[in-house]
């Protein structure tokens, strides 16, 4: 089993504090540092100082780290034109030298649209079938030909289709929960799919869906990886979970039903239970970025049992 580290820095983070933390991500060798593209706190957190841009930061990142991988869970697309996102990707993963991989989503979150004067169009869905194939057409159209597309939301004409990423394919993940739509992108540009916060049994279920879209559109179900975003909660003793669970403001029951909770072994039994339905990678949604001996303790005692 893989493991991530998955930041939600619009809660509260600064620069410096996402760069340590990813640094710390490198050293206990865990395989990537992920973040979420988010400009606004959600729930009781106060969000102070503001928030910071994903890629922006990825880029920083991208010149301060030497092995892990980088992303978003998930880029938002409306936050974002195709043609201008392809371009930001593809200097970012030569800025890391091949570590960048692109999790893009419709976008969901209105109020954040609102309080930066983001348009919040109702057609995400189509808007975002277009935007997947004018990124991946662009990085896939060979040097020195031009990239076209005509689509109902987006034109492009005569694109020089430049830069390029460092690697020959930057990774694209999709998720979701969506029954229909969600798994039918999957099947046709997604190297990934991710489930975030799924139930095991939720889980099974789409990613069922998403194997047979695959399958329907000619690719082998097992071309893609199948992963999960989960927060994560873990202690030495039920007192270090508890305090734990109340520095990120939420229950243990309820980190144990809908998380990953609890000591190291009871954590490593449930990541063993999504392992049997076909996860392959967890995203750990880390939401205290100033403790770092929790990533430590993950490291040392869930994440060597696992390998």
């Amino acid at each position: 089993m893989d493991l991530r580290i998955f930041t939600e820095p619009q809660q509260g983070a600064t620069y410096d504090t996402l760069l340590t933390v990813a640094k710390a991500t490198e050293d206990l060798g865990f395989d990537a540092f992920f973040r979420s593209d988010h400009y606004l706190r959600m729930g009781a957190a106060d969000g102070l100082p503001g928030p910071t841009d994903a890629w922006i930061t990825l880029a920083g990142l991208a010149r301060e780290t030497k092995r892990i991988r980088l992303g978003t869970l998930m880029t938002a697309g409306t936050f974002r034109l195709p043609g201008v996102l392809a371009i930001q990707v593809a200097q970012v993963d030569q800025m890391s030298g091949g570590r960048i991989e692109l999790g893009l989503g419709a976008g969901w979150f209105e109020e954040e649209h609102k309080a930066y004067g983001i348009p919040f169009p109702k057609e995400k869905m189509a808007r975002l079938e277009e935007q997947l194939a004018i990124v991946t057409g662009l990085w896939a159209t060979e040097a020195g030909k031009t990239f076209d597309f005509h689509g109902t939301y987006y034109e492009l004409t005569d694109s020089p289709a430049l830069p390029k990423p460092a690697q020959r394919k930057v990774p694209v993940l999709i998720g979701g929960h969506g029954a229909t739509r969600t798994p039918r992108l999957a099947a046709r540009y997604a190297d990934e799919f991710n489930i975030p916060f799924g139930s095991i049994e939720d889980t099974e279920r789409q990613f069922g869906r998403v194997r047979a879209a695959a399958v329907e559109a000619g690719r082998a179900a097992d071309d893609l990886t199948y992963s999960n975003a989960l927060v994560v909660c873990v202690g030495k003793d039920d007192r270090q979970v508890a305090r734990r669970a109340a520095a990120i403001g939420r229950e243990v029951d309820e980190l144990k039903t809908n998380g990953l909770a609890g000591s190291p072994a009871e954590v490593v039994d449930k990541i063993s239970r999504y392992a049997a339905i076909g996860t392959q990678r967890i995203y750990l949604q880390v939401l205290d970025l100033d403790d770092l001996d929790h990533l430590e303790l993950i490291a040392t005692q869930v994440q060597s049992q696992l390998r």
